[in-house]
């Protein structure tokens, strides 16, 4: 396949450019700062520019198949600035399938189903400026029409990959309190071949 992975110099990204090189994907990732990607593999296309610049997310996408958002919302709004750029590159290009990396604090409540778990008394975080944005992008895909996920990890620690996780629709497993950087990678890239959670948002956790 022809993926574009956005925010692949990141602690997920980088290992989504990994997972998708070994298996002989080819890959085009779209950085700020091209020194910051270590990979040099034949099968890396690497376009200097930014997410917030119409002109380079669509000059991005030209031949791709998937794309995979593993943006963080670096203290800014570059998340939701960028995610109608990519919504309507996307759709000019003929491109369906997204799947981004969230938070799990955009996932339902279970002490209180109505609300997302940043907006109750579930979620034990005091600051929840980076929850709303990634709530605003959450919203954006709802309204798109493309076939997207969201993979929303809890607290993310670098950890190694164990490749036993569990996972759940719309709600983080219960008691799930943590997941390291490289499953949530191998379970983001594993949705490449599935349909499980196409429309949905997708916890994960130990």
């Amino acid at each position: 396949m022809n993926l574009l992975i956005v925010g692949g110099t990141g602690r997920v990204g980088s290992h989504l450019v990994m997972n998708a090189l070994q298996d002989g994907h080819h890959v085009t990732a779209l950085v700020r700062t091209p020194d910051k990607i270590e990979n040099h593999h034949e099968n890396l296309t690497v376009i200097q520019g930014n997410v917030l610049k119409k002109e380079d997310v669509e000059r991005a996408m030209h031949g791709v198949d998937v794309v995979l958002s593993a943006l963080n919302t670096d203290g800014g709004t570059t998340l939701t600035e960028s995610m109608p750029l990519v919504i309507d590159a996307m759709k000019k290009e003929g491109i369906k399938r997204i799947i981004t990396i969230g938070t799990a604090g955009i996932l339902q409540s279970r002490v209180s189903p109505e609300l997302l778990r940043y907006q109750s008394s579930e979620s034990k975080r005091k600051l929840t400026r980076a929850a709303e944005e990634h709530h605003k992008a959450y919203e954006l895909l709802q309204q798109s029409g493309l076939d997207w996920t969201i993979v929303c990890p809890t607290y993310l620690p670098d950890g190694e990959k164990l490749g036993k996780y569990r996972t759940e629709r719309n709600f983080l497993p219960v008691d799930g309190s943590q997941i390291s950087v490289p499953d949530t990678a191998d379970f983001a890239y594993s949705l490449l071949q599935s349909s499980d959670y196409i429309k949905a948002r997708v916890g994960i956790a130990y």
